[in-house]
């Protein structure tokens, strides 16, 4: 027996099998979702399509303004009379729409590979809506959960039907809940359940990032892929728990998609520890992973700077490829498009030290980079590491430590960066004419940098302050001091108030710090002057 619609000419027209009407009582319910697609032109993913009742009512009603509707079914693989005449029918329904719409013809799994393959290739990949109905089996429905997942955007609805399906056990191998509840279990806090707990089905709002997740030849390089997590290290002590928290936190507020922090820990406290873990936990995308070098390591005992080269060894860093970031650094915008730079072979990526760009008196003339941003082949690196270990040997106590060092050791070997990766000096230095500087590009750094990297001493000296042909002076923005002249200085201060040393800025323990600080430069000012002059500072 055939339902025929009455309402319109049109509708009269769809053919669908009254007796086999499994979708018809979810109508409002969908409708009262449909607020949350945000998209203008919402692309729909459905699973499982029967005649096409579910998928019509997307096309005419979600995609009425425009959008389109992906449709998965098996149709028995048109082996069958019921495959083809189901088949059959849901072609005629959906044409009757004159909506967009495709109907992929296969089982769902091999089906979404290939949905995956064509999306990986796409401008704006991904879909806003999708609905799972393709088998009863809890296994089938975890496959097609998992797979349907990685195509979900950030803020797509997806359904699963017959959650409170009743001819089966719940708890039974076949039965789709055992499978949504195992999909649910692997990606919880992921999404927002949206649907109430007697509700037929299961209904989600993912509020994680898409990530398709898979290799593709012909997609992506040889030497990364967009869709590989993206690895950052940190080597800090105490000192720069705050700042890193900083770092860490406009990373997070700009970057898209899987992100793993590791903090190297050369003497954080327990305290440090849990505020800058609390960063990650808001986000399902994020995780901060602690290391800690050997004991007995002598790089390690050389404190934060050093660590930077101490951290290589696999032993260390369970990683090949890794964004390595000074603490004192404020990011703007997604750090993605760095981490996809192709080194060309080299072992590392960096940008010209704007201080420095030919080096200074303490090494070789030419091509000096600045080791606050590092874009590192590990695998590349770690082949030269008895080279930098004895070369950190004879440079420990020079101007610029293991900056020093790792120029040696990498002198015509690295991969020049746009300097907005690493903009130094903003306000101060890179202002100020230097033969050396002439040549350079400081465009980008300038106009929109991506990286605000805050060089300089935290305090600085008295001599610094008062040097009447340097101003303003480079100082990091948390220092007694302030960070006079830099574009970005209240920007930093901003970022703070989102981690849990929010009221820093204004506390008591700040005020101390700064006075403190500033006794000490005076105390040492002082004391350099006494001696200049040979006399005693009593």
């Amino acid at each position: 027996m055939v339902e025929r619609p009455p309402s319109t000419t049109r509708e009269a027209n769809y053919i669908f099998t009254s007796t086999q009407d499994w979708f018809s009582f979810n109508e409002d319910r969908w409708r009262s979702l449909f607020s949350l697609v945000t998209s203008a032109t919402p692309r729909a993913l459905e699973i499982g399509s029967w005649e096409g009742r579910s998928a019509v009512f997307l096309l005419t009603e979600l995609c009425a303004r425009g959008g389109s509707l992906t449709c998965i079914d098996h149709f028995d693989l048109q082996q069958t009379a019921a495959g083809r005449e189901r088949h059959k029918k849901v072609m005629h329904n959906l044409a009757l729409t004159d909506k967009p719409f495709r109907v992929m013809e296969g089982f769902s799994v091999p089906m979404l590979m290939d949905l995956l393959k064509e999306e990986m290739a796409v401008a704006e990949p991904g879909f806003d809506w999708i609905y799972i109905d393709g088998s009863h089996e809890a296994d089938d429905t975890l496959l097609d959960a998992e797979l349907a997942w990685r195509l979900a955007r950030k803020g797509a609805v997806v359904i699963f039907d017959d959650y409170r399906w009743d001819k089966e056990p719940e708890d039974s191998d076949h039965h789709p809940k055992r499978g949504v509840d195992a999909f649910m279990t692997l990606h919880a806090n992921q999404y927002n359940v949206i649907s109430g707990p007697d509700e037929y089905q299961m209904i989600l709002q993912k509020t994680s990032e898409m990530r398709i997740g898979f290799l593709v030849e012909g997609v992506v390089s040889s030497e990364t892929s967009i869709y590989n997590d993206l690895h950052l290290v940190f080597t800090i002590d105490s000192t720069y728990a705050m700042p890193a928290a900083v770092a860490i936190q406009s990373i997070i507020d700009h970057t898209k998609g899987r992100i793993t922090f590791y903090i190297v820990d050369v003497g954080l406290s327990p305290a440090d520890n849990t505020r800058l873990q609390h960063l990650a936990d808001p986000s399902p995308d994020v995780t901060m992973v602690f290391l800690r070098l050997p004991e007995d390591d002598p790089l390690g005992s050389m404190g934060a700077t050093w660590a930077k080269i101490a951290m290589i060894p696999k032993t260390v860093l369970p990683v090949e490829r890794v964004l390595y970031l000074d603490a004192d650094v404020l990011v703007r915008a997604d750090l993605r498009p760095l981490w996809e730079t192709d080194l060309g072979g080299r072992p590392i990526g960096a940008t010209a030290d704007v201080g420095y760009p030919l080096g200074h008196p303490g090494v070789e003339r030419g091509p000096y980079f600045n080791a606050g941003v590092l874009l590192l082949d590990l695998a590349k690196v770690r082949a030269l590491l008895p080279e930098l270990v004895e070369a950190c040997t004879k440079r420990a106590g020079s101007p610029h430590e293991d900056q020093d060092a790792l120029n040696d050791v990498f002198r015509g070997k690295w991969c020049p960066l746009d300097l907005k990766w690493n903009a130094q000096g903003l306000g101060t230095y890179a202002n100020s004419e230097h033969a050396d500087r002439a040549a350079m590009d400081l465009t980008t750094m300038k106009a929109d940098p991506v990286v605000v990297h805050f060089t300089g001493p935290v305090s600085p000296g008295m001599a610094e302050v008062l040097n009447p042909y340097v101003q303003p002076y480079t100082a990091k923005p948390w220092g007694y001091a302030g960070a006079p002249g830099h574009p970005f200085a209240a920007h930093w201060w901003t970022a703070l108030g989102k981690t849990e040393w929010q009221g820093y800025r204004d506390s008591e323990a700040h005020s101390e710090y700064c006075r403190q600080q500033l006794e000490a430069a005076v105390n040492a000012g002082s004391e350099a002057f006494y001696r200049r002059v040979g006399r005693s500072g009593a």
